[in-house]
């Protein structure tokens, strides 16, 4: 018989199996057919036997933890654990298990707190193959843009300071310069730009864009839309929402996959201040659809004295009709077609920061910058110097040095070969996953190019032991996170998305899980 302390219980009797000090006991005895008792103390007993935060705090072995963390994260950390500790504690224990739990709290806060410290936004690896992944930050940024962010934040910069004057400056000032140049070309003649070479403003998203140019043009009145681009963009981003939000009244024409210059025409009252195209970026209709060409909504609002307003959303600033993707309009067009304002994103196919941006006549931006609005929504000089540095890569054209280009770009070869180099290295150090490199589909994302996708190739894994749903959640849990996508049954590594530089990374993370089993 082994006896655990003055106060016993007959294993079985009436102690619940999984009882910890059962546990403990079982574990620590030698022999067959031993009768094994177990010390049992009451539960307002083992409460006795917690320390106060207060105990805690004093204790030397805090100490370090006090000075890495402060002293405020450290009691919560405290105050946190001792009540996981009474949670845990049954009706009857065994005294000693919690002595020990007790003993290991240092060690349990060292670690609970470095966790806790740990930044929650953190770079991962997307293997997903979708580029302007909404969830994973969208468009990631150029080297080039991200050193002038770094020159700009880490001193002062003239955001609002006009260096030649020594005066007051606008802050606009450092990218419309480059808007300008990007779009000479586009509104060159005197139909497309009445009164001069366009003029851009930025603020925080589209969705602020969108906003600002209706209450700006259109507060109080009422604007033309037809049925079939009264979209929703992810994150609950309508069209009909915006407009009310803008204090303009919504006027709709046409049919969902049917409308005519003529609807516009027959729409409008002395309450129209705006005709407003919204492309259609996450989808498309097809079939028996009909609608209006830009020029003729141009025609008709220079005829009317309207201004009219592209929605282009995405934001493109080149054709990729050479990337194999038809349909998505670029912003030098729409000026070229004569729209007074378009709006569009910073941060989806123009590769940049995350901005909402508004280009069209001077007249136009400048009642924009007027808008008390625009103060609330504009952007700093982290966003400035990105954008800055991005559109500067387009006026030279090194196309290559903005993310979201070079991965639309790259040639499906390329990608055999990189998926070749990965699986090789894979099969040399992960005996106990199964490696196949196989061709698959990558996608532009972010609500753009709807309905195209761009081939690509990849790296197919299959583990042993695991499940594709398990093997998918600890690349998750590596540090840096992995992520990827299920294909068939395994998980699919889309190597459009991933930089030659990761390689070494996903190499560890899955020589990790291939060792653990």
């Amino acid at each position: 018989m082994i006896r655990c302390g003055p106060a016993y219980r007959r294993i079985g009797s009436d102690l619940p199996s999984g009882h910890p000090g059962i546990q403990t006991a079982l574990a620590s005895a030698s022999g067959n057919g031993e009768t094994i008792l177990v010390e049992t103390v009451s539960r307002s007993e083992l409460f006795r036997l917690l320390p106060s935060v207060d105990e805690l705090m004093r204790s030397e072995s805090l100490a370090p933890l006090i000075a890495a963390h402060g002293r405020a994260a450290v009691v919560e950390a405290c105050r946190q654990a001792l009540e996981k500790l009474r949670r845990s504690i049954p009706r009857e224990g065994d005294e000693n298990e919690l002595r020990l739990a007790v003993a290991a709290l240092p060690r349990a806060l060292a670690e609970e707190l470095k966790a806790g410290s740990r930044f929650s936004l953190r770079r991962v690896i997307n293997a997903t193959g979708v580029i302007l992944h909404t969830n994973l930050g969208r468009a990631p940024l150029g080297e080039a843009a991200l050193q002038h962010a770094l020159e700009v934040a880490g001193g002062y910069c003239n955001l609002e300071f006009d260096l030649q004057t020594g005066e007051r400056g606008q802050r606009d000032a450092h990218v419309d310069r480059l808007f300008a140049a990007l779009f000479a070309d586009a509104t060159a003649a005197a139909r497309a730009a009445p009164d001069g070479a366009p003029s851009t403003a930025v603020v925080n998203n589209n969705a602020a864009a969108v906003l600002l140019a209706l209450n700006t043009l259109a507060e109080g009145g009422e604007v033309i839309v037809s049925r079939g681009e009264l979209v929703e963009i992810g994150g609950s981003f309508r069209i009909p929402d915006i407009m009310a939000k803008s204090g303009a009244t919504l006027r709709e024409v046409g049919t969902t996959n049917r409308t005519r210059i003529d609807d516009y025409q027959s729409a409008i009252s002395e309450r129209t201040k705006l005709l407003l195209r919204v492309h259609r970026s996450n989808f498309k209709i097809v079939g028996f659809t009909e609608q209006p060409s830009l020029a003729e909504l141009v025609e008709l609002g220079r005829s009317r004295r309207i201004p009219v307003m592209e929605d282009l959303g995405s934001g493109a600033l080149i054709p990729l009709e050479p990337m194999g993707i038809s349909g998505e309009p670029t912003v030098h067009f729409s000026l070229g077609a004569g729209v007074d304002i378009a709006t569009y994103s910073g941060d989806k196919l123009l590769g940049g920061p995350q901005a909402g941006i508004l280009s069209g006549r001077p007249a136009v931006i400048a009642q924009v910058r007027a808008n008390p609005l625009f103060r609330a929504l504009r952007v700093d000089k982290l966003i400035y110097s990105m954008l800055e540095s991005t559109l500067l890569a387009y006026v030279r054209q090194q196309y290559e040095a903005i993310p979201a280009l070079r991965f639309m770009r790259i040639p499906r070869e390329e990608l055999l070969r990189h998926a070749e180099a990965l699986a090789a290295r894979l099969r040399e150090s992960c005996h106990q996953l199964q490696i196949e490199v196989v061709p698959c589909s990558s996608l532009v994302g972010g609500g753009a190019a709807p309905g195209w996708d761009l081939p690509s190739h990849g790296v197919a894994i299959a583990a042993q032991a695991i499940g594709a749903d398990e093997l998918l959640s600890r690349l998750r849990g590596n540090d840096p996170p992995v992520v990827a996508r299920i294909e068939e049954g395994r998980v699919l590594l889309d190597l459009r998305t991933v930089f030659p530089a990761e390689d070494e990374e996903i190499v560890a993370a899955l020589q990790r899980i291939d060792g653990n089993g």
